[in-house]
This record gives structure tokens, C-alpha cells and sequence, in this order.
């Protein structure tokens, strides 16, 4: 098993979700997050006063997948939340040893 996350701009959320959903994926995990990568935030201006905003908000996504299912769940994600600007976020997978579904004990794929 595998665990896709990535974090994404959140007026993209929709789009990945949809795209998820076509491809299958039965469930996902969406946080709200704030982080910052190499543009280390931004400015705005507000009634003529400038303030840096350090973290910027971004949505985090986690699916679990079966192993082999991870590489067109990333593409998937990655095409869905592209804008070909800076922040557009990335996409981690981490190997994933043991699910258990609380409700009736099913492990691994089975509690997917």
C-alpha cells in the first residue's frame, strides 16, 4: 500500500477531487495547512499599510491507495492542480506497512 499526499493551492481542492474520483479512489483526507516554500510568503497592502504574510494557506491532501496505484494517483493530482505558477505545491508517496478498519478489523486492502 501507499500513501499519496500533497499539498495543493485551495481553490484547486475541487479539481484534484474530481479527478480522484475518476480514477477511482474511494477516499480522501483534506486539511487545512499554512507553510511556505522558496518564495517565503508575500506582501499585501491593506489601507496603505504592507504586511508580510509568512505562511501561506494551502490544502493538504492524504489518499491511500493499493501499491502500483500511486504513480497515476500523483499524476492525477498534478495535472489536476497545475497552474504553472510559483506555489502550486508538490506531491509525496511513503510506503505504507499496515491499515486497519476500525469498524470491522479488515487489514491492508481489504480496509481500503
Amino acid at each position: 500500500m501507499k500513501k499519496v499526499e500533497a499539498i495543493i493551492k485551495p481553490h484547486k481542492l475541487d479539481e484534484v477531487k474530481n479527478a480522484l474520483t475518476q480514477l477511482g479512489v474511494k477516499g480522501l483526507t483534506v486539511t487545512e495547512v499554512r507553510g511556505f516554500g522558496r518564495q517565503k510568503g508575500h506582501t499585501e497592502h491593506y489601507r496603505g499599510a504592507e504586511y508580510t504574510i509568512d505562511f501561506v494557506p494551502k490544502v493538504k491532501i492524504e489518499v491511500v491507495v493499493a501499491a502500483g496505484e500511486e504513480t497515476a494517483v500523483a499524476d492525477a493530482i498534478r495535472r489536476a492542480a497545475r497552474t504553472g505558477q510559483i506555489g502550486d505545491g508538490k506531491v509525496f508517496i511513503y510506503d505504507l506497512e499496515k491499515a486497519i478498519r476500525i469498524r470491522t478489523g479488515e487489514t491492508d486492502e481489504a480496509a481500503l
